[in-house]
């Protein structure tokens, strides 16, 4: 009998997917690539177990019994590991789904804190974008400035304290206008966001406006402001 070219094609391909899915992640780790590249290999992978899946399918039809065709292996296989290549994407896009588009968000749309320089040293415009305002509003609207009962001072401090043990690193403080700078790293993909802190006086306590901003992508699968949440609510418990 001769072998299903689509059964033998979606082995190949599941194989390659399940490959690339891996390697993206772990090359990055191991600091071969950078880490938009890597992502890149990660979500090539995904879109070849996408293609396994339908190409297995296909072969698993072309290989029953009544076509008389070799390669139903080549076709389960690439059935198998494309259907776990795409579960993998789509779980972890899940999180991400019905966020805004914007990967720059701040507790303060008409007044947000300042990046002074580009932290990344690629020559980035760091000024919040005018048009990210109305979309953060409705898609984030509890994201707000913090208040806290504690003076500006020890405000700043806390959030210093909050960043370490949070595993953000402080980057820069400064006391005198009451800001501090700092990055957070994902584990995964290694993608580095900037934060930007600024503590003001208010009725005999604190406001604390908060801005954390990706540094590569067009979204940011809703990480920024589950960050600002996080700070939020460790600030409200501390105060």
């Amino acid at each position: 009998m001769q072998t299903s070219r689509v059964a033998r094609l979606a082995g190949s391909l599941g194989v390659t997917a399940l490959a690339l899915f891996v390697a993206g992640p772990v090359l990055i780790q191991l600091g071969v690539v950078e880490p938009f590249t890597g992502f890149r290999i990660f979500l090539l992978g995904g879109l070849l177990g996408l293609l396994a899946l339908a190409t297995g399918v296909l072969g698993l039809f072309f290989t029953r019994a009544a076509a008389y065709r070799e390669g139903r292996s080549r076709a389960l296989v690439g059935t198998v590991l494309g259907a776990l290549v795409t579960a993998a994407i789509l779980m972890g896009a899940r999180g991400g789904a019905g966020v805004p588009a914007i990967n720059d968000i701040t507790t303060n749309p008409e007044d947000p804190p300042a990046f002074a320089v580009d932290p990344w040293k690629q020559g980035r415009d760091m000024r919040y974008p005018a048009g990210f305002a109305q979309v953060q509003r409705a898609g984030y609207p509890d994201i707000v400035p913090i208040a806290v009962a504690l003076p500006p001072a020890a405000a700043l401090d806390r959030v210093a304290s909050l960043f370490a043990a949070n595993g953000w690193v402080v980057t820069q403080k400064d006391p005198i206008s009451n800001t501090l700078t700092g990055t957070d790293t994902s584990r995964l993909f290694k993608f580095v966001d900037d934060i930007v802190v600024r503590v003001r006086p208010q009725d005999g306590g604190s406001v604390v406006d908060v801005r954390s901003k990706s540094r590569v992508g067009k979204g940011d699968m809703g990480v920024n402001a589950a960050r600002i949440r996080k700070l939020t609510a460790q600030l409200h418990n501390a105060s």
